[in-house]
């Protein structure tokens, strides 16, 4: 593992990065440079665990953001590494029978979700998102630049009258079976073929073929069977669960996986909790090392 982008500690500017200790803005604008190779303001370096320093140190609102999002510039090896998130409610459900998730989490929460499109090279969702929320999928509440737009639409069933597909804010795929495409453009977006894996696509193609057009950070954004198709082939590394205090009683579950036969079966995986307005956020690590 190497470090994300590490900085040198010579220079001009080097007694001034240290004077001052890096306030919220200061520390968003450095990640944003660390996560698309420029560079960072007051001297930011992370290292390959994804522990942050800062040699004029920060404030508080600083070290918040630093601490939830340094770990997502760590590169570790050539494979993109891949994160999801899905907000639910307290019973576990991420929206309502007809489809309603606007929105179930609160504002800070939904911010963030801004702020992991920032970071990422691209943000990816399935055709169902696409379908009931029309999402733009661009960096819209924070600064920052926008990813590449992925949608996931196995069967090429979407028409091409949604955003994504025609408002030319950002470079837009849609990935598809091999055997479903029958364009090679949607709208302003093109179409990629990928080989299918039983009854779905082959998610580890998917982050291959990502891969190959440059991406490094693979940010999933949504819906509940996109990210468990991820998480069922192995495919996602960090996993993000927003949890709002909001009660259903019905709805789409957030993760369906394939059933298990003991709880020694459950995934357990090391997590952090962090505090997102009236959310709590679990940001949990799904690799298999952890």
């Amino acid at each position: 593992m190497e470090p994300a982008f590490p900085l040198p500690r010579s220079g001009p500017d080097a007694f001034l990065a240290a004077a001052e200790p890096l306030d919220e803005a200061a520390a968003w604008a450095s990640l944003c440079a660390l996560a698309h190779g420029g560079r960072a303001a007051a001297r930011l370096r992370v290292d390959p665990c994804g522990t942050w320093t800062s040699e004029g140190g920060a404030d508080k609102g600083a070290s918040e953001l630093l601490d939830l999002y340094a770990c997502f510039l760590v590169r570790r090896g050539a494979r993109p590494t891949v994160f999801a998130h899905l907000g639910q409610s307290l019973d576990g459900r991420i929206a309502t029978e007809s489809g309603e998730s606007t929105y179930i989490t609160c504002p800070a929460n939904v911010d963030h979700m801004h702020r992991m499109r920032a970071l990422a090279d691209a943000v990816v969702v399935g055709a169902g998102t696409v379908r009931h929320d029309d999402p733009r999928l661009t960096v819209r509440r924070v600064p920052g630049r926008h990813p590449l737009r992925v949608v996931i639409d196995t069967e090429r069933r979407l028409a091409d009258h949604y955003a994504v597909f025609r408002d030319g804010q950002a470079p837009t795929l849609v990935v598809c079976a091999a055997d479903r495409q029958d364009r090679e453009r949607m709208g302003e977006a093109e179409v990629a073929p990928v080989a299918r894996r039983g009854e779905t696509i082959d998610y580890e193609a998917v982050v291959a073929l990502l891969a190959g057009r440059g991406c490094r950070r693979i940010f999933v954004e949504g819906g509940g069977i996109t990210v468990s198709r991820f998480l069922a082939q192995g495919c996602l590394d960090r996993l993000q669960v927003a949890v709002a205090p909001m009660i259903l009683g019905s709805g789409r579950p957030a993760l369906q996986l394939p059933p298990l036969t003991a709880l020694s079966q459950a995934l357990r995986p090391p997590t952090r909790i962090f505090r997102m307005g009236a959310d709590v956020l679990f940001d949990c690590d799904m690799r298999p090392s952890a």
